[in-house]
């Protein structure tokens, strides 16, 4: 019986070590480190790539050489270990200890740093050709390797944008390189730079011809690369030109690590959600929500109403609402009352004088009490009429009708009363004729 056939065996992958122009043990000390720690350390482009061991290919740190400032060899002070295996890596933002094996091993890792940094092999360290020449190698690598990288400088942005870079994060650098204002293939170069206290800005148009890029100045400058034409700008100024560099220390995106279901491995999410506001207090689960507070304005003196005749009954009917026949109000009568209501008799004082062929006779005082209750029903009445609306016009013209007929009313009883009382007078006068002497 024949067996089965078996799957291919397939080999285990290699790790693959990224390609570096230098690389060895090197023992680093940052400045938050207390000691120094052992890494396998690989230079490649302007970066220093640190490993746990020669045979991992994920980094687990890296030093950016655009911010390098020099590199010095003092030893830390006190040190009982050789002067020679020490060196120092300043950038903008911080230094960093590095220590070595040897003396051949640090002039190795300072000819290194300084051929990708300065774009030359340097000549004033203590090296043998075979040395120089693995430099040369180096060089040629990161020549090819800018011509086609754009600079770390290089930021898409406008002029406008470039300049306000500039000034708010003058520690980041003073040389930006951006898109060119005609749409090309050049770009441009703005720099900022303070003469006597007044900020200084410049902008340098670089054109394309070809692989070449040539800075349009008095006599044309030809370069290689962006980042040739980054480098000409830092040595023909000394250095006091500084390429632009965020820092990045920071991350500019949220994130987090989420399982996934089906096979179980971690994973890095980064959701794109829309920017949302903070959330305030928490209103309450359950009930109305609260509306905020009408501001209640004053009303000027020269508005405001007379007050009630009668404050235990302030009630006053909203505008629109229609009258109900029965009114809460004592002060505001109701039609069926004003029908009830029989005019009294009462005496005015006398508007109209007696005759002047009969003699003139003393008048009766009028009762008060009359006098006033009649004045009290016509100030409330005036009050009543300072509170109508809208929606009692026809109750106000119909009140309006009945006073007058009342008025009326009382004004023909008070005639009546005076014609009695003067002729009762006169038969007085004519049975007793003494009253005439």
């Amino acid at each position: 019986m024949a067996s089965a056939l078996s799957p291919p065996r397939v080999p285990k992958p290699k790790y693959v070590l990224p390609s570096h122009y230098h690389e060895s043990f090197l023992e680093k000390k940052g400045p938050r480190d207390r000691d120094y720690k052992k890494f396998w350390a690989g230079l490649h482009g302007l970066t220093l790539y640190f490993y746990n061991s020669n045979r991992d290919s994920q980094h687990v740190e890296k030093l950016d050489l655009a911010a390098f400032v020099k590199l010095t060899d003092e030893a830390p002070w006190g040190s009982s270990h050789d002067p020679s295996t020490h060196f120092n890596l300043v950038l903008r933002n911080q230094e960093i200890k590095f220590k070595v094996e040897s003396l051949e091993s640090r002039e190795m890792w300072k000819g290194f740093i300084l051929t990708v940094v300065e774009l030359r092999v340097p000549s004033n360290l203590t090296l043998l050709p075979g040395h120089l020449y693995m430099m040369a190698e180096a060089l040629a690598k990161e020549e090819a390797r800018r011509a086609l990288e754009m600079p770390s400088c290089f930021i898409k942005v406008s002029r406008l944008d470039a300049q306000l870079l500039l000034e708010r994060y003058p520690e980041c650098g003073n040389l930006l390189l951006r898109p060119s204002g005609d749409n090309s293939d050049g770009v441009s170069v703005t720099t900022r730079q303070t003469l006597n206290g007044t900020p200084v800005v410049r902008h340098y148009k670089v054109k394309r011809e070809g692989p070449k890029y040539i800075i349009d100045v008095e006599e044309p400058i030809s370069c290689a690369s962006l980042q040739a034409v980054v480098d000409y700008f830092v040595l023909q100024t000394k250095k006091t030109l500084v390429p632009f560099l965020l820092d990045d220390d920071y991350e500019k995106v949220l994130g987090y690590v989420e399982a996934d279901k089906e096979n179980g491995e971690s994973v890095w999410v980064a959701p794109s959600v829309p920017e949302v506001l903070c959330p305030g207090p928490a209103s309450p689960a359950s009930g109305p929500k609260q509306l905020p507070p009408v501001p209640v304005m004053p009303v000027p003196s020269q508005h405001k109403l007379p007050p009630l005749q009668n404050p235990d009954e302030n009630y006053v009917i909203p505008i629109g609402d229609t009258p109900a026949a029965d009114y809460e109000n004592g002060d505001v009568p109701s039609p069926a009352w004003l029908g009830a209501l029989k005019p009294k008799k009462c005496h005015p004082a006398p508007k109209v004088q007696a005759k002047p062929t009969k003699p003139p006779t003393a008048l009766k005082p009028e009762p008060k009490g009359l006098t006033s209750g009649l004045a009290k029903k016509l100030a409330v009445s005036s009050a009543q009429a300072l509170f109508s609306t809208t929606g009692l016009a026809n109750v106000t013209a119909e009140l309006e009708e009945k006073l007058q007929r009342r008025r009326a009313l009382e004004h023909s009883a008070g005639l009546a009363g005076d014609q009695q009382a003067n002729l009762g007078a006169w038969h007085v006068s004519q049975v007793d004729p003494s009253s005439q002497n």
